[in-house]
């Protein structure tokens, strides 16, 4: 009797680790194909990510090059390469340099107003920017209350801070109703902080999304048409580096309001401080600037 007892023991003990090795093995061949294409997803991402930003650097290393050789042109079509692969305000900032060197002042102001749309706290685009105007005495745009507050903050923070704002009012208004107790004063002015920081932040993504329709003359002398044609008589011209607002676009031209004047301009004679995305100007050719 006890061998049999020890007999059905020990062919339990012999059939449980083969029972767990049979089940070991289920679940690698059920595990490894799943992993082997994250891995490979995963892969292909990063050395998509780091191809970029070696093809950024690239064209970055070669602007500064060229610039130390004095060879301007050259290395404005380096920065800007860099900036379309990577927007970035150190490259706008070399960018509007290497164009004020070689004598375009509209493409230099508008890549340091890039810069500073970017990376409003860089000193180097405002000092540069101050310093480009008082030499071809021109203005700067002229904002309302609501987009010279949307300048103090990167685009993207006034939507992060209207988020959290609106959250914490919220939370602060109703989780002591939840927890069944009774709301401090200090947690109601908190919420009422709160919630005004929130309206403050409503009011300058307003002016964040005004701003993308401010832009500035490229060529010197930019003739100024009363209709949108190649025909069309000539209103004014327009100095390089002048602010306009537009405000409607009808084929290659864009209708602007400046200072003094208002009438229609080609798109290649004009910038947008926050460029369009690339399938909109799919149909437009690269602008020319003289």
């Amino acid at each position: 009797m006890s061998r049999l007892l020890f007999h059905r023991c020990g062919s339990r003990r012999e059939k449980v680790p083969i029972h767990l090795r049979f089940a070991i093995c289920d679940l690698r061949f059920r595990f490894e194909p799943r992993c082997l294409g994250c891995c490979i997803v995963l892969a292909a991402l990063i050395c998509a990510v780091n191809f970029s930003r070696a093809a950024t650097n690239d064209f970055f290393a070669q602007g500064v090059e060229l610039s130390r050789a004095g060879q301007f042109p050259e290395a404005a079509a380096a920065f800007e390469k860099s900036a379309r692969v990577r927007p970035a305000a150190g490259t706008l900032v070399n960018l509007g340099i290497a164009e004020w060197r070689r004598g375009h002042a509209g493409a230099a102001i508008l890549a340091w107003e890039q810069a500073r749309w970017i990376d409003p706290f860089d000193p180097r685009a405002g000092a540069d920017l101050k310093f480009a105007r008082q030499a071809a005495q021109l203005d700067a745009p002229q904002l309302k209350w609501f987009e010279t507050a949307s300048t103090w903050l990167p685009p993207d923070w006034w939507v992060w801070l209207a988020g959290a704002s609106l959250w914490l009012a919220a939370g602060l208004m109703t989780l002591p109703g939840f927890l069944r107790r009774r709301k401090a004063g200090w947690q109601q002015a908190l919420a009422a902080l709160a919630f005004g920081i929130f309206l403050f932040c409503i009011t300058a993504s307003l002016g964040v999304v005004s701003r993308t329709q401010t832009g500035f003359v490229l060529k010197k002398n930019a003739p100024l048409l009363l209709t949108p044609t190649s025909e069309a008589e000539v209103v004014s011209t327009l100095n390089a580096g002048e602010p306009a607002r537009r405000l409607r676009t009808r084929g290659n031209y864009f209708f602007i309001r400046t200072a003094f004047a208002a009438g229609w301009i080609s798109r290649e004679q004009f910038g947008l401080v926050c460029p369009e995305q690339p399938d909109a100007a799919a149909a437009v050719p690269p602008a020319q600037i003289d």
